[in-house]
């Protein structure tokens, strides 16, 4: 369905052009927010040759060449309102500098990545007031470069201002939301960013830090009374990691990332597990390696953690060799 044109554009920088930063990226694009898309390698190349392509459930799009704003240097942009920060979470601390231009004119930075440091990566670089807390949800993959599918769930970013956050990052925040609303991308400003993000790792780091473990899908994983345990051990472990770093989570939170594991397809797997068998380098480190640091940090104990994180080390150093 056709929307209209934003009336208040926003100029915004894509980092990492995959799956998550070309969907989002591209949808804003097509409703007149001035997108400049920050790539390299063949995903630059095919940008500027072929322009961006987006197979999707919520309609296909197509960004000709003449309509994709493209660049390999951060510097080239100059300050903007927002910058979508979809790169691989190892990614996040050593790009943190570089994005200081893009901000330098009261710009924020919206980090999409999986687990709970990212944020803080930034905040620690950037100053509280030029992050957001966020996370999506989408299941979409790269099949090439600059062309995305979308195969699954109803794509959505709920994002919000880190706590003690000053300045204008709200209405920073609230007008992103509007952006994304109007580029058809349920979007929902939270409060209550940091328990959001905490959630979401209770449930990618248990699922899939068992099941690349384990090797099965959730089909099994659930059903399987040994790997069931180990699950909810898992949630549980986070959930006393998160109450030990003063971070609010519902007392109900095991039972429900358990019943949502439930309703998974019986042949569904994690990325991380999908990484982690195809011998690429993974998540490991943002999703089961946090749960263990950051337990350390708060004296919490995380022994099924720490023996998953142990499992899956020597596959993901191999990996990155």
């Amino acid at each position: 369905m056709d929307r209209p044109l934003a009336t208040n554009p926003l100029r915004i920088a894509v980092v990492g052009v995959g799956a998550v930063g070309g969907y989002f990226g591209g949808r804003l694009a097509a409703q007149g927010h001035e997108v400049h898309f920050i790539a390299r390698s063949k995903t630059l190349a095919a940008l500027r040759q072929d322009g961006l392509h987006i197979t999707s459930l919520a309609g296909d799009l197509v960004l000709t060449p003449d309509r994709v704003r493209a660049a390999a240097d951060p510097q080239e942009i100059g300050p903007t309102d927002v910058v979508l920060l979809a790169v691989k979470t190892w990614q996040v601390e050593p790009l943190a500098a570089s994005l200081r231009p893009l901000v330098s004119s009261g710009g924020v930075v919206l980090p999409l990545q999986n687990g709970v440091e990212a944020p803080t990566q930034l905040a620690a670089v950037l100053g509280r007031e030029r992050v957001l807390g966020g996370l999506c949800r989408i299941m979409a993959q790269q099949v090439a470069p600059a062309h995305i599918r979308h195969f699954g769930a109803e794509p959505e970013i709920i994002l919000g201002p880190l706590p003690g956050a000053k300045g204008e990052v709200d209405h920073a925040a609230a007008r992103l939301a509007q952006a994304l609303r109007g580029a058809g991308v349920r979007c929902q400003v939270s409060d209550r960013i940091v328990s959001a993000l905490w959630e979401k790792l209770a449930f990618m780091a248990a699922f899939g830090g068992v099941g690349a473990a384990a090797r099965v899908p959730a089909g099994v994983l659930r059903h399987l009374p040994e790997t069931r345990a180990l699950l909810t051990q898992a949630v549980e472990e986070v959930y006393a990691v998160a109450t030990g770093q003063a971070v609010p989570l519902p007392v109900d939170l095991p039972a429900r990332v358990l019943s949502y594991i439930d309703g998974l397809p019986a042949a569904g797997t994690s990325s991380l597990q999908r990484d982690i068998t195809s011998g690429a380098p993974s998540e490991l480190e943002a999703l089961v390696g946090a749960v263990v640091r950051l337990g350390a940090a708060a004296a919490v104990p995380t022994p099924v953690f720490r023996m998953l994180y142990a499992c899956l080390l020597p596959q993901e150093q191999v990996a990155r060799t």
